[in-house]
């Protein structure tokens, strides 16, 4: 293990919440926790550790942590909070791990838009004492890598702690107050709740990314020079979306597969009412769900979730918000 010696970040007038953090993996996520973490002092000491070599190196180049590791199992030693910020299909196995090397008390979590399988994987690898709250920040940029994080990733935007029966109300109020530290704003949600509520506003707003562009990159008659070429907004929100890191993104769909199949169940109905509406020039059906639509639209800016400003608030070129990305 590596250490670097600089000191953590003091802000404000509150106490650190937590010792020694733990972070598993050290894409955007992981990486704006680091910082999220420093910059509102709520961590003493950051540990990281992540399979690549090349990445850690990265991490420890860009002072992310104070000690750096290849074996997770290493890094969690005396941390009272660790964090696996890996893709969800790998939880499990890394929850295997670290498992003996846990400290009493510790709360283990993690940072993976799919609740129910995740808690699956890693509750039984969790020995006596030590407290698995699984969590899901609902932000993050189409970008990956340590590089990518920024402190203020978490700022109004929503995360979700899915406790079970027997949490300890003490260890899910310290893990709470670490994210409302870190700006976010705490829902906590049953873990099923949870899956099916993100296959719906997440999970299958992605795959329709990923099939449209993949559509228009097979599309005979039209060159990618031209898809390219004459892209409109629409279009390029689609690309943006569908530009995420694709090992996390296949993991959500087959770790989340009920529920994104009972979604996507009934927008293929949907759809089919819409294309008979197209086909039939049905006017009224048309305008009344695009007036419908328009309204969501209006809520989550006044929710907070988005702006109205063209372009919506963001620089061509510059960071725009996806769901999430944990890749490493």
């Amino acid at each position: 293990m590596s250490d670097n010696a600089s000191p953590p970040v003091q802000a404000g007038d509150k106490p650190v919440l937590f010792q020694r953090l733990a972070l598993i993996g050290i894409g955007l996520i992981g990486s704006s926790i680091a910082h999220a973490a420093r910059a509102n002092n709520i961590v003493a000491e950051i540990a990281i550790s992540t399979r690549s070599a090349e990445t850690l190196a990265e991490a420890e180049r860009l002072k992310l942590g104070d000690a750096y590791s290849l074996d997770p199992a290493e890094v969690v030693e005396g941390a009272d909070l660790v964090i696996l910020c890996t893709p969800v299909g790998a939880c499990g196995k890394v929850a295997a791990v670290i498992s003996k090397s846990l400290a009493p008390g510790a709360i283990v979590s993690d940072v993976g838009s799919v609740k129910g399988s995740v808690i699956k994987q890693v509750a039984p690898h969790m020995p006596d004492g030590v407290h698995f709250i699984a969590g899901h920040p609902v932000a993050g940029t189409e970008y990956s890598g340590p590089g990518a994080g920024f402190a203020t990733l978490f700022e109004n935007r929503w995360c979700v702690l899915t406790p079970t029966q027997d949490t300890d109300p003490a260890a899910l109020a310290k893990l709470t107050e670490f994210w409302d530290r870190c700006g976010s704003q705490v829902e906590i949600m049953d873990a099923g709740h949870h899956d099916l509520v993100l296959s719906m506003t997440s999970h299958i707003p992605h795959l329709i990314a990923y099939n449209i562009v993949g559509t228009a990159a097979d599309l005979e008659t039209v060159t990618k020079r031209e898809v390219v070429k004459f892209s409109a907004a629409g279009f390029r929100d689609f690309t943006r979306i569908a530009a995420s890191d694709p090992t996390m993104w296949r993991d959500v769909f087959l770790h989340n597969k009920e529920a994104v199949l009972e979604t996507l169940g009934r927008f293929s109905e949907d759809l089919s009412a819409l294309q008979r509406a197209i086909r039939w020039g049905d006017g009224d059906a048309l305008y009344d769900l695009f007036s419908r639509t328009r309204e969501i639209r209006r809520r989550i800016i006044a929710e907070g979730q988005e702006t109205a400003m063209p372009n919506f608030g963001r620089d061509e070129g510059g960071l725009a918000p996806t769901d999430e990305d944990t890749g490493e």
